[in-house]
């Protein structure tokens, strides 16, 4: 197929029908796999009663729900509904993973891993929608087998007739109009089978999931943010961002150059230097993106990075959840770090609580156990020697204090939706360094990137 006189045929080519399944694309199917869901995870609740009741045993809603059956049930439909259904259940796993039953925080776990894909038929009517029905002829050859396979799309490793190697994502039919309606009718099932603490404020939540699914389903919002990054790091070495191809890119699809890479989990296998030195240039990325390009990439998927190793360099991928960072959200971590970098607790405390990052009800009441833990992160952020991602010693400590501050009802509170983005990076960002047990002199890079920017000019009232 790489002849020039040849067009991409899927019928000619060999599908994987394991690991092939349509996504529901109409509403009423999207509806109808939730009542499927519902109804069979009613079912197996009904089972499971007379099973108890007939053995003697106690009955309880969430160990009927819990079924093993059940589980299953939960994984496989939303799994099958991909888009927002799915999406969502890896952001509350990723966002709220420590509030939640261990049962749900598997199912969930489950769905970030899954990796079914379209088959080519349905595949096939995307691209003619986008495209048009001769689509073949611009390609030597477009492989159906997608090299990646996620939540709202999957990506097709491609040939164009002016020979150049794409990679191009393709959105699952039906995602970008049903994610309103995913999201409420997963918050649904969460309620109704007591997965929805209410202490997490589940509705802001969801307001803020269906905002950022409704920008990540704009592929060419992606790839304006693409073009961006790619701008923004075109001269900062060791960084590779894909080149946006404009004639193919669409509201569904996005076409981009190919870039090749690995796994960055494969970075700890490599010589501690260089393995530091990589993810060093990570953790500066960070702090340039809250202090430097007012725009932050909020999804810590470790897939969204690749490694070269002949070069040391790192492969950015997926721009769908860039978000703007809020000017105040910004400043207030500068305030936080400068003040941790001077060692003053109080001034800690009072960015802290300046930024909405702490409640003071939170301060007022337990004085004792804020103060341990900033005295944690500050000791922690303060040691000009290299920080060790893999020893998370104090990370139980931390652990301990919130939990206890948590048990006060009166303390709860939900923080602004723009921290929760903005944290999400950079707790994704550690765990990764955790993974690959990097150790990085943070207090040098926090530093220097403080000292080569300044504090954001605040949006007009």
């Amino acid at each position: 197929m790489a002849d020039d006189d040849q067009i991409p045929d899927f019928a000619d080519l060999p599908e994987d029908r394991n690991r092939q399944r349509a996504v529901p694309a109409g509403r009423m199917a999207r509806f109808g796999t939730f009542g499927k869901l519902v109804g069979g995870v009613a079912g197996g609740m009904v089972a499971e009663g007379a099973r108890r009741l007939a053995s003697g045993e106690g009955i309880s809603a969430r160990d009927l729900i819990l079924t093993p059956g059940n589980v299953q049930r939960l994984t496989d439909r939303l799994s099958h509904l991909r888009g927002a259904a799915m999406k969502m259940g890896q952001m509350i796993s990723l966002d709220a993973g420590d509030f939640l039953p261990e049962e749900l925080s598997r199912i969930l776990a489950t769905l970030r891993d899954q990796a079914n894909f379209m088959p080519t038929r349905q595949l096939d009517q995307v691209l003619k929608s986008e495209w048009g029905p001769d689509w073949r002829k611009q390609f030597r050859w477009f492989n159906p087998r997608p090299i990646a396979a996620a939540s709202i799309g999957q990506v097709h490793k491609a040939l164009t007739r002016e020979g150049e190697e794409l990679a191009i994502k393709v959105q699952y039919p039906g995602v970008a109009r049903s994610i309103d309606s995913d999201v409420d009718n997963v918050m649904t099932l969460l309620k109704v089978a007591g997965f929805a603490p209410p202490e997490l404020e589940m509705e802001k939540l969801m307001a803020a999931a269906k905002q950022q699914l409704h920008e990540e389903a704009d592929y060419q919002r992606e790839g304006a943010q693409m073009a961006m990054y790619r701008e923004q790091l075109a001269d900062v070495p060791g960084f590779v961002v894909p080149r946006l191809h404009e004639g193919l890119t669409r509201g569904s699809i996005l076409a981009m150059s190919f870039e090749e890479g690995v796994s960055i989990e494969e970075l700890g296998s490599e010589p501690p230097e260089r393995r530091d030195e990589v993810f060093a240039r990570l953790i500066r990325l960070v702090a340039r993106e809250l202090f430097d390009f007012g725009v932050m990439q909020t999804d810590p998927n470790f897939a969204n990075f690749r490694y070269r190793r002949e070069t040391g360099e790192i492969v950015l991928l997926d721009f769908g959840a860039c978000r703007p960072v809020d000017p105040a959200v910004a400043n207030g971590y500068r305030r936080m770090l400068e003040a941790g970098l001077r060692g003053n607790a109080q001034q800690v405390l009072a960015a802290t609580i300046e930024a909405g990052f702490m409640m003071p009800i939170v301060a007022e009441k337990h004085p004792e156990r804020v103060n341990r833990m900033i005295d944690i992160v500050i000791n922690e952020m303060r040691e000009d020697a290299p920080f060790d991602f893999g020893d998370r010693a104090f990370i139980p400590l931390l652990r301990d204090e919130g939990f206890a501050i948590a048990q006060d009802k009166d303390t709860w509170a939900f923080p602004p939706i723009e921290t929760l983005f903005v944290q999400r990076k950079v707790s994704g960002t550690a765990l990764l360094g955790a993974r690959l047990k990097a150790k990085v002199n943070i207090r040098r890079i926090t530093e220097e990137v403080l000292a080569s920017t300044s504090p954001r000019p605040l949006a007009d009232a």
